[in-house]
Formats: C-alpha cells, sequence, structure tokens
C-alpha cells in the first residue's frame, strides 16, 4: 500500500512538472526557433553535418562550438534517429526546461513544503524572466548550448538540497558538458561547500558529488581536439586589439559591463538583497546544501561584475568575451523568483496572509519587471506599467491565497491552488501585456527560402541588399541551406571567433553600410555574390527578377570571369 501511494505521489509530480513545461513552452514565456541565436547554431551545425552546405558562409564556417558537446550530442542523435534538426533541438529544449523545473520542485520540497505548494514555487519560475545587461533569460525561448546548461544546473542544485550528491554531480556535469561558461557559478559553489566542515560520512558524500566533473572535462577535452570543422585556434592568454575592441563595442556591447547602463547595477542589487532577506527568512528550514547554493549562487553572479570589469573592460583579456561571466547574474535573478516564492508558500502556511502577500508580490517582480525601478515614479504614470503593478499586487495575493488555501482539511483549496498554479501563465500576457517576442517568419520568406533550396546551386551566395538589420536572412540562411554573404544577425560572433569579426565588418562596410544602390550591382558580383535579394520598392527597372513574390525579388547577378557557373 505504501509504494503503491509513493509511486501515485511520483506520478502527481511528474504529471505537474510536464503540465507546467508545457504550459511555459506553448503559453508563456513561449518558445522560438530562428529568431535569434538558434539560426547561428542551426547554420553551424548543419555544416558539421554536411561541410559542403553553407561552405561560403562565415558564420557556418567560423563556429564556436569547439569547447562544447551540444554539436556532438544533436548531430549525433540525428544519425541515430533520421530526425531534422528542428524536432531534435525542440526535444533537447522540452527536455532540458522540465529538468529545470523539476529541480526547482526540489528546492521547494527540501524545504519541507507539501508537493503542492512545491509545484507552486516551481511554477513561478517556470515563467521565466529577463536578464537585463548581459542580455539573457532565466528561460531561453530558443534552443541552444545555453538554454540546456542554466535549467540542468537548477536540477543539480535541487538534487544536492534532497543530499542526492552524486545524481547533483552528474547533472551539474552534464549541464557543464552543454556550455561551461553557464555552469562555472555552480562548480564554485559546491567546491565552496565540499570544503565547509562537515561529519566526515557527509563530506564524503559531497565528493562522489565531484566525480562525475573529472571525466566530463575529459570528454571534453578529447571533444575538443578532435572537432570536426576546422574551428579557429582559440587564444586564452592573449589580449583584445584596440580595432577588435571597437568591434566588439558596437556590435556585442552587452559582454562589457563599462557599456551598461549605470540602473543595470541597482537592479541587480536590489534582487540580491531580496534574496538575502528571503534567504534569512528561511534558513532555519533550509538544508545544507540549499544554504550553500541560496547564497553562493547570487554571490557569484554579483562578484562576476566587477570581474569582468577588470578583466574585459579594464585588461582586455581575450577569453573574456567568449566566456562573457557577467551573464552569471542570471541566477540572481532566478534565486530571486524562487526564494521569495518559497518564503511566500511558508508564511502562508502558518497563516501569515499579510508576509506571504509580501513574498509572492517580490517573486513576481522579476517576470513582469526586467527593470525594477519602472515600478517606481515617474515610470509608474505609465498606463502598461500601471497595468503590471496591479497584475504584480493581484499575483501575489493569489499565491499568497493557495498557500493559506494548503492548510484547510477539505478539498476547497484545489480550486485555489489551481488558479495560483495556472493563471498566471494566461494572466502575465494577456492583463500585464507582455509579449516576450514578435513572429518573424512569414509565408514569404519560408517561399523564397524552398524557391532558392530547390532551384538555386548549392554553393550560392545571397545578399539581401536592402534588409538592414533585420533577422530575415538568418532565417532563410538556415531554411535555404545557401550562404548569405552578410547580415547583422551573424555579426553577433564577433566576440566568439576574431578572423569572424574582422571579415564580417569588412564585408558588412562593402556592401551594407551604404544605401542599396542598382549601380553597385557590378561590385556585389565581384566580391562573389550570386543573388541580391531587395524588397518591391527597390525593384530594378529593366531587370526581370528569378524569383518575385509579395515581399521579395531574387535577381541573379551576371556571372565574372572568374568561371563561377551559370544556373
Amino acid at each position: 500500500m505504501g509504494s503503491d501511494r509513493a509511486r501515485a505521489a511520483q506520478l502527481g509530480v511528474a504529471a505537474g512538472v510536464a503540465l507546467l513545461t508545457a504550459l511555459s513552452y506553448l503559453v508563456f514565456p513561449g518558445h522560438t526557433y530562428l529568431q535569434q541565436d538558434s539560426q547561428i547554431y542551426v547554420a553551424i551545425l548543419e555544416h558539421l553535418w554536411d561541410p559542403s552546405v553553407l561552405a561560403a558562409d562565415p558564420v557556418a564556417t567560423h563556429h564556436h562550438v569547439t569547447f562544447t558537446l551540444y554539436d556532438e550530442l544533436v548531430l549525433g542523435l540525428r544519425r541515430l534517429t533520421g530526425f531534422g534538426l528542428e524536432p531534435l533541438l525542440a526535444a533537447d529544449h522540452l527536455a532540458t526546461r522540465a529538468a529545470g523545473i523539476l529541480g526547482v520542485y526540489l528546492l521547494g520540497a527540501s524545504l519541507g513544503l507539501s508537493r503542492r505548494l512545491a509545484l507552486a514555487v516551481a511554477a513561478v519560475y517556470a515563467l521565466g524572466a529577463n536578464v537585463p545587461g548581459p542580455e539573457v533569460l532565466t528561460i531561453e525561448y530558443e534552443p541552444k548550448p545555453r538554454a540546456s546548461a542554466a535549467p540542468l544546473v537548477l536540477l543539480a542544485a535541487g538534487l544536492i538540497a534532497r543530499r542526492r550528491y552524486l545524481a547533483g554531480g552528474v547533472a551539474g556535469s552534464v549541464a557543464f558538458l552543454y556550455h561551461p561558461p553557464t555552469v562555472y557559478p555552480f562548480w564554485l559553489v559546491y567546491f565552496a561547500m565540499e570544503l565547509w566542515p562537515a561529519r566526515p560520512e557527509e563530506m564524503k558524500r559531497r565528493i562522489a558529488g565531484i566525480v562525475p566533473l573529472a571525466p566530463a572535462i575529459v570528454l571534453l577535452m578529447i571533444a575538443s581536439r578532435y572537432q570536426a570543422g576546422g574551428p579557429e585556434p582559440q587564444s586564452f592568454f592573449g589580449t583584445i586589439d584596440p580595432e577588435l575592441e571597437q568591434l566588439q563595442k558596437m556590435r556585442a556591447a552587452y559582454a562589457w559591463v563599462s557599456l551598461w547602463p549605470a540602473a543595470r547595477l541597482g537592479h541587480y542589487l536590489v534582487l540580491w538583497a531580496i534574496t538575502l532577506a528571503a534567504f534569512l527568512r528561511l534558513r532555519a528550514a533550509m538544508p545544507p546544501g540549499l544554504r550553500f547554493f541560496a547564497v553562493g549562487l547570487p554571490v557569484a553572479g554579483m562578484m562576476s561584475l566587477p570581474a569582468t570589469y577588470l578583466l574585459l573592460d579594464r585588461c582586455k583579456w581575450v577569453l573574456m568575451p567568449k566566456a562573457q561571466p557577467a551573464r552569471a547574474v542570471l541566477f540572481v535573478t532566478v534565486m530571486a523568483v524562487i526564494l521569495p516564492a518559497a518564503a511566500c508558500c511558508r508564511a502562508g502556511l502558518r497563516r501569515r496572509f499579510g508576509e506571504a502577500f509580501g513574498w509572492g508580490a517580490l517573486a513576481f517582480l522579476p517576470v513582469l519587471a526586467p527593470n525594477v525601478f519602472a515600478f517606481l515614479p515617474p515610470a509608474v504614470g505609465d498606463p502598461v506599467t500601471v497595468r503590471r503593478l496591479a497584475l504584480l499586487v493581484g499575483l501575489g495575493a493569489l499565491k499568497a491565497a493557495a498557500a493559506w488555501a494548503a492548510t484547510w482539511r477539505n478539498k476547497a483549496g484545489w480550486p485555489v491552488w489551481s488558479a495560483a498554479l495556472l493563471g498566471p501563465f494566461f494572466l502575465i500576457p494577456w492583463a500585464g501585456q507582455v509579449v516576450n517576442y514578435r513572429e518573424v517568419e512569414t509565408p514569404e520568406l519560408a517561399e523564397l527560402a524552398r524557391w532558392a533550396r530547390q532551384s538555386t546551386p548549392r554553393d550560392a551566395v545571397f545578399l539581401f541588399a536592402d534588409a538592414g538589420r533585420s533577422q530575415e536572412p538568418g532565417i532563410f540562411r538556415a531554411r535555404a541551406l545557401r550562404a548569405v554573404y552578410v547580415d547583422w544577425k551573424g555579426g553577433g560572433q564577433v566576440n566568439m571567433v576574431k578572423a569572424f569579426g574582422h571579415e564580417w565588418w569588412k564585408r558588412w562596410q562593402e556592401t551594407m553600410a551604404p544605401p542599396f544602390e542598382p549601380g553597385r550591382l557590378g561590385l556585389l558580383a565581384r566580391l562573389g555574390i550570386d543573388y541580391v535579394v531587395l524588397q518591391p520598392a527597390n525593384r530594378l527597372p529593366g531587370k526581370t527578377p528569378a524569383f518575385e513574390n509579395a515581399r521579395f525579388l531574387a535577381y541573379r547577378l551576371a556571372p565574372e570571369e572568374n568561371g563561377r557557373r551559370l544556373l
């Protein structure tokens, strides 16, 4: 009987995690594909899969996946299953997002919360939050290495909070294989916990958590040594030259802490203060493992800011733009959601509704306000801000009511708990008017990509000559599997690969910086561009496009004397 009851409880938790994952993926904060960094990773993965694809595209050939097993994992699954990249990346994204939600559930359960209330804590995390400055998210919308690594860190922390050190170490090591720069705060905290005095048997158990990291490091080193695709040799101890520094500050300013607005530091100081206050309120109920991560992860995040300023902005260490350690402030934001949500639930159990309401409102603050000062005068006069402030109050009250209702001995509390669990996924985008992203792919762009893939040579090179900073060229690259001479989104790799940065800037200055003029078509042809894609407003008089629809015209440029092939 007891085993049946335990099995039913486990199935209930699994169902709850699956439900939260589905809501997080399909409703809010949602998911995207090929709108941001995934269009870069897809181009790289397609080229690694078939080196003849995108062979003339620097975005695909100058890759930065040497020190991650993400590419080996995805391409290995592709060989094993025969599936395309999109469903494989989506499956990985869903699985790791669910792992993060499970990890937060375990953190809540380690505080003595019931299954319902631990799921209520996980539900707030599942809403995601923006991390301004380094421009990342607590829950990434797109599949990429960081999107998989960060949730696995939370799973590792949750397992360790339940004293499952080996399992936590395995999860942390897998996260390391996905994306080492995201995981370094976890291992810093774990090593500090390992060195902290404890009972001998406890210290032995903690050592077990470190064991999986050693083979993970060895595996990553072996994989990097035999990385396919001829990656650029990486320099770890040089300095950034002035030309590259200016280019990175122009195109990838988020890596340079000195360029962040001053309000960013205040934002994180406020969130850090919230995490510390919630930690002090919960400390007595926390197991030792959770204490370390509740304090250590936000500390590592805050310390990453002066460390980045010193090592990158002042010393110009060439490794720093690649590693971007300041992105560790993600864990300040994560803990500023998880810890207040847990404090809300514990206060509700003690029937302290006012305290529970306060913590509940604070838990939703990072979700609704990328800048906490937006809820202060004079910004608070903005109608959208007023709506979000009212929603913050309402959601805080609802979360507190759910925690209080958990003390009822009858089933009347279930509707309140269900509303608190599920309501925010629908209320935040509707009542709060929070729009995380806009649809970029269109039927016209899909039609253009389909035509290019079916009707142009595999080595054809395209230029979207009047696209400016649009995301469309990168989407076209990934869908059509045809090289794009240069595009703005692809330039985001200037902080990753030095040779690419100089080549990208040269190409951008030659082709995209000046306004498009038909008289420059000869120059574009001499640069090796085969097709120019234009908007209908820039139709070329007297020339027949090779492809045309309502939004795009594609013109075949005359071949040069260098033996370039005709269709």
